[in-house]
């Protein structure tokens, strides 16, 4: 298995001065995925093998306080934990991207103690879901995971990317619904990053829709805010 590597970032961990490590493969078809590459192809492209990242790891201990271990999809493979064991032997804090498809591995990754925090999307709607991820319907798995993350065993936040030409302010009544309570929230964005997997015209989110969105989300999540604003 190889995984990308961001060296630095402030954004990716916050109140973390990290590296973002990245997984190839998702098991999703997001038309919005702003990494198609990453999302749909294998890993022989990317640079660094377990035994060269945990290297660097060691070599910027005195840097580098987390890890952001996102992807495509890290907990679609199983040598994933055995990264997350490694990296928080080396006594660095660790937060885990994912899209909640794989609660039995996020569940074990939260009780072992290998994850601080863990970030997870919120696609749409449940009503929504299947269509919105690329008519993938693996909504029982995230629901799954949503309410194993509402539990509390480990510090989280939910996040949704605003797309166009699939959100409505609706949808975020339904959202907020679904994951009530004090857990952070953000909207994004829909940025074209020029390699998306499925673009098509009007998946930009403008002013309008996303206060609108936020203004239905924070009547069920007081926390929510929009990422990168001060809406």
């Amino acid at each position: 298995m190889r995984f990308g590597l961001q060296k630095l970032t402030l954004l990716d961990y916050p109140e973390h001065v990290a590296c973002t490590v990245f997984t190839a493969k998702c098991n999703l078809r997001c038309p919005f995925c702003h990494n198609a590459d990453l999302a749909v192809g294998g890993d022989e492209h990317l640079p660094e093998t377990r035994e060269s990242l945990l290297e660097f790891l060691k070599a910027r201990k005195k840097i580098l306080d987390g890890v952001c271990v996102t992807g495509g999809e890290p907990l679609l493979h199983n040598e994933t934990l055995e990264l997350l064991t490694d990296i928080k032997s080396l006594g660095l804090a660790v937060k885990l991207d994912t899209n909640g498809t794989f609660p039995g591995r996020l569940k074990c990754a939260v009780n072992e103690g290998l994850v601080d925090m863990v970030a997870m999307d919120i696609k749409n709607s449940p009503q929504k879901y299947t269509a919105t991820c690329g008519n993938i319907d693996l909504l029982d798995k995230v629901k799954e995971s949503v309410e194993f993350l509402l539990s509390g065993k480990v510090l989280h936040e939910f996040r949704t990317t605003v797309v166009g030409t699939l959100h409505s302010p609706d949808d975020f009544v339904d959202i907020g619904t679904w994951i009530a309570g004090n857990s952070r929230y953000f909207l994004q964005k829909f940025s074209n990053s020029g390699n998306v997997l499925d673009y098509k015209q009007g998946m930009e989110a403008d002013d309008s829709l996303m206060a609108s969105c936020l203004a239905n989300a924070k009547l069920f999540l007081p926390n929510a805010a929009i990422r990168g604003s001060e809406m």
